[in-house]
């Protein structure tokens, strides 16, 4: 890979969504937005949704007194457009060019015809707080799920750049798709590096199928061609993630190279809480065509788990569930 392709990564964001949560903007999403908007001279639109839930609102207003609660829903209404007014006028003074929308109805939902019918290329926007307090919540792992563009999701609170990024990657040079996607990966992760100077881990796991049945009894397999399998499947993986790294090594100075043993859902989530990784970046291929099958398996599950701010990237023939 040309230095000019990587360092250039970030720069195919020109036309970006920025989503407002309940709270407003956070200022890690604000600084960021600025910053993509400055480096890439692109468009950024605000994006608000009214998502108050009708009951909600009638349980409230049963439940204040005094007048308060005559024009509670105006009010609310009127709260989120000012909030969208006063981050573009932010954004705004620093030479960005914004617009502002505002939607009603299922948040991530209205997100995603916001991108289908606008062509956005990036969704940015903070984390909505899970039950827990921790993971992801359930709006964030929709739009992770099934909207076609990348998505970026800052974890609320957090630095406004990132330190520790780690690259997930899972490289086969004979699947035209997901060397595409990885190499996607790489292109971000590195160049989101050298924009933060941040450290940046490449991590790959590896694992021979079926190895506790071969062992097994009822595998019928000596100990020894296990082992050589083992040796064999290790190797391989190996030869395509060095292939894969080759054109990143040399352009951020913090780069190390994780080829590990396991699951590669549960190593994943393992480093990402060991190293307190604070922006993973990672492909969510899926079995493309198959209704329901949004995104693949391990993808599902470290989304699930991860308590860190995520940039996921689709492949590019992927189709949105959601329809306009």
């Amino acid at each position: 890979m040309s230095h000019h392709e990587w360092r250039h990564a970030l720069k195919r964001f020109k036309n970006i969504l920025v989503v407002l949560n309940d709270d407003g903007l956070s200022e890690a999403v604000l600084a960021r937005a600025k910053w993509l908007a400055q480096a890439n001279d692109a468009k950024l639109t605000l994006f608000a949704v009214k998502e108050t839930k009708k009951l909600d609102l009638d349980w409230i207003v049963a439940n204040l007194p005094g007048r308060g609660a005559e024009d509670l829903g105006t009010r609310v209404d009127a709260a989120l457009d000012a909030d969208a007014r006063r981050a573009a006028a932010d954004l705004a003074a620093n030479g960005a060019d914004v617009d502002t929308v505002v939607a009603a109805g299922v948040a991530f939902v209205e997100t995603i015809r916001q991108v289908l019918s606008n062509d956005h290329d990036l969704v940015l926007k903070g984390a909505e707080q899970s039950f827990d307090w921790r993971t992801l919540g359930g709006a964030d792992l929709h739009l992770l799920r099934k909207c076609p563009c990348p998505v970026w999701i800052l974890k609320s609170g957090g630095e406004p750049s990132a330190q520790r990024i780690m690259a997930a990657v899972d490289p086969d040079p004979d699947d035209a798709g997901r060397d595409d996607l990885n190499h996607k990966v790489m292109q971000l992760a590195t160049s989101l590096a050298v924009q933060d100077s941040a450290s940046l881990d490449v991590l790959n796991a590896w694992h021979l199928y079926a190895e506790h049945l071969l062992r097994s009894h009822h595998g019928r397999t000596s100990p020894e061609d296990v082992d050589a399998l083992l040796e064999e499947t290790r190797r391989k993986s190996r030869v395509r993630l060095d292939a894969l790294i080759s054109g990143y090594t040399s352009v951020v100075p913090e780069l190390d190279v994780l080829h590990i043993k396991g699951e590669p859902a549960d190593v994943i989530v393992h480093h990402v809480e060991e190293q307190r990784i604070d922006t993973l970046v990672m492909g969510t291929l899926g079995r493309v065509g198959i209704p329901g099958m949004f995104i693949g398996n391990t993808a599902e599950s470290v989304l699930t788990r991860v308590e860190c701010s995520v940039l996921a990237v689709k492949p590019e023939n992927f189709v949105s569930p959601v329809r306009l």
